[in-house]
């Protein structure tokens, strides 16, 4: 499935809201709490012109979120972001002073972050950022996982202290669980998803994912022509197209969101004009994408900054692990997760398939990001053929070129 932006909104400027949460003083804000995080570092931009080369493109960069803050996932930086804040503007009302980021670790702001806590659902990696927030500042954290979150991605959540809640059902039933179980027991909902009357939190939490951008325009000699991000609700997509947007308005790169084809929300949205609940038969290889709902805080950005819509299937997100995993011509091995690489599957099918309508040729400049490392690697393993050790090790897989 491959669909142009018809929207009528399509490149007007973001709602005030979006601009304020996207704009260069929240990713300022970002920035100063980062800095006061031990264990922050600029995550790496990989160049990978062999590749580049065989797609017939300028350049190809992948900005790899794998490494990002111990988590192995651009996710760390939403989660934990929104429960730092939101327990920084809870001090400050209970002790009525101001309160910033430097006071986290005092005790009386730490008192009254013990008598928080926060909620969230997950596929893994945003349960993950909100467990490992609320333990840095003290506060304690229930996770709602669906029948789909492995066991391995359970364990790495439950390693900081959190309250595990399993739920029947997909993602989007274990979203409602949690809203349901949190207002009863008067909890904080931490959501990367939004839903008509709660927006400010997954505002938060996308504010927190423009730091990649910033972080990659550092990097590069030259802005990007083209972007493809993946989505599952649409938070990441929504982040880096909105703030590239607010950079360079009507000279901003040409924005693609991919998302697995059997979980296809924001391609619903983007057909529907509104965000709609979509069918689900089997599930998705794309673990953390595997959600049925555009957020509509996420879609309402998406309609104004992106530029194309399409899927990719089981096969082209394998494809796309492998070939991070076993590159040629001297390009870098990256270990991409399962969900990590789907942007450059859809580079890969667009290279195929949607050349002349996106405008990709020997001048394109392409950044696609690679969203999560290997935070299942026995699931890792099975997909890839080699273990994610074995591949940085720079171990082949069986049959594969020298």
């Amino acid at each position: 499935m491959f669909l142009l932006n018809h929207n009528a909104l399509h490149r007007q400027p973001l709602d005030p809201a979006d601009a304020e949460t996207l704009g260069i003083a929240g990713a300022d804000t970002v920035e100063c709490f980062l800095a006061h995080r031990d264990n922050h570092l600029i995550t790496p931009l990989h160049a990978l012109p062999a590749l580049a080369a065989e797609l017939g493109l300028g350049a190809l960069h992948v900005k790899d979120e794998g490494l990002r803050l111990g988590l192995g996932s651009f996710k760390a930086l939403g989660g934990a972001y929104a429960v730092f804040r939101l327990v920084l503007e809870e001090a400050s009302r209970s002790l009525d002073r101001p309160v910033d980021v430097a006071d986290l670790d005092r005790p009386d702001v730490r008192a009254v972050a013990a008598t928080m806590t926060v909620a969230c659902a997950t596929d893994g990696n945003h349960g993950r950022s909100v467990a490992q927030g609320a333990q840095l500042v003290g506060a304690r954290a229930a996770i709602f996982v669906h029948a789909g979150v492995s066991d391995e991605r359970i364990a790495a959540i439950a390693r900081y202290g959190a309250e595990m809640i399993r739920v029947d059902g997909n993602y989007d039933d274990s979203v409602r669980q949690a809203a349901r179980v949190a207002a009863e027991k008067g909890w904080t909902v931490v959501s990367d998803t939004s839903w008509p009357g709660y927006e400010r939190i997954p505002g938060l939490v996308m504010q927190g994912y423009t730091t990649i951008v910033r972080e990659a325009l550092r990097q590069l000699a030259e802005p990007p022509t083209h972007v493809f991000v993946q989505a599952g609700v649409g938070g990441i997509a929504a982040a880096v197209a909105g703030h590239l947007a607010i950079l360079f308005g009507d000279a901003r790169p040409t924005f693609i969101v991919v998302e697995p084809a059997r979980a296809a929300c924001i391609v619903a949205a983007a057909m529907a004009g509104h965000p709609v609940k979509v069918a689900h038969d089997q599930p998705t290889v794309m673990a953390m994408l595997e959600c049925y709902e555009a957020s509509p805080v996420a879609w309402r950005v998406l309609a104004r900054a992106a530029d194309a819509f399409m899927t990719v299937d089981e096969d082209d997100a394998i494809a796309a692990m492998r070939r991070l995993a076993q590159p040629r011509g001297g390009d870098p091995v990256i270990v991409a997760g399962e969900s990590g690489g789907v942007g450059l599957a859809g580079l890969i099918r667009a290279v195929a398939d949607n050349k002349v309508a996106l405008g990709l040729d020997s001048r394109s400049r392409v950044l696609v990001i690679n969203t999560e490392g290997a935070t299942d690697p026995h699931r890792y393993a099975e997909l890839v053929g080699i273990s994610p050790a074995d591949v940085l090790a720079g171990k082949l897989l069986a049959g594969a070129l020298s």
